[in-house]
């Protein structure tokens, strides 16, 4: 059965859909000699060519990553990027991030190569959980803690009521539902205080914990269903069992 093309290519680990859309308007995708257009229906017989190289057919194994970014780490697929996250981890199948981290920001990353999974946890219409550990270039007045809780206007519009509490003067944790640019560091330039140090280190059930910076780990199976239970995604899991598999980058 044919499928669109953006789908097909989110099947095979290349990208989301969102991502996938960006790639054929941008002509770098190529089925059968054509460069193709939005909405081209392929299937296993078509041949199909992304920035060059050629496309498996087969569906690729379900891949899930946590990753401890480092500050100046880019989260990008780009292979031309300086410092890009695929690079640094160089994990042996081809994954890519699902969202973005500032590069000036650290902690947790995922990366995956299912386009669904993906697209099911960055997509604006879902309200999916993210908690971040901020600290701040002076202590933070309780009624500025308030005003992030309840929300305020960036970028020339309301955020969204935020999980805000104390850890020290100039260090509090926040859980957004939202993931506007650079959100926290513009909440916190509003209300007249420079960032220092940004961390994730929650994205829904999938946990920092003690993941060194610098290395990555594969999803146990327990986290995998139950990420897949919280985004509705009733598919088979084929994550990998260890429960604590720790790999060096």
């Amino acid at each position: 059965m044919k499928t669109r093309i953006n789908k097909y290519l989110a099947d095979r680990g290349v990208c989301s859909r969102r991502k996938a859309d960006d790639l054929i308007s941008s002509g770098k995708v190529v089925v059968n000699g054509q460069v193709s257009e939005l909405g081209l229906k392929v299937d296993d017989s078509d041949e199909v060519v992304v920035d060059g190289q050629m496309l498996q057919v087969a569906k690729p194994k379900e891949v899930y990553l946590a990753f401890n970014k480092p500050v100046g780490i880019i989260t990008s697929v780009d292979p031309n990027a300086h410092d890009n996250v695929i690079q640094y981890v160089n994990y042996p199948e081809r994954v890519f991030p699902i969202g973005r981290l500032d590069v000036a920001s650290c902690g947790l990353l995922l990366l995956t190569n299912d386009g669904r999974l993906s697209e099911r946890i960055t997509h604006p219409r879902y309200d999916h959980d993210k908690e971040y550990v901020v600290t701040v270039d002076r202590p933070i007045e309780d009624k500025d803690l308030e005003t992030m809780r309840r929300g305020l206007v960036i970028l020339g519009s309301m955020t969204k009521p935020a999980i805000v509490s104390r850890e020290s003067a100039d260090t509090f944790h926040i859980t957004l539902t939202e993931g506007r640019n650079r959100q926290i560091r513009r909440m916190c330039e509003e209300l007249g205080y420079d960032v220092r140090k940004l961390m994730r280190i929650r994205v829904m059930n999938i946990e920092l914990g003690n993941l060194i910076v610098g290395q990555h780990r594969e999803l146990t199976n327990t986290e995998v269903v139950q990420l897949k239970k919280l985004l509705k995604i009733d598919e088979p899991v084929s994550a990998p069992e260890p429960e604590q598999r720790i790999s060096f980058t």
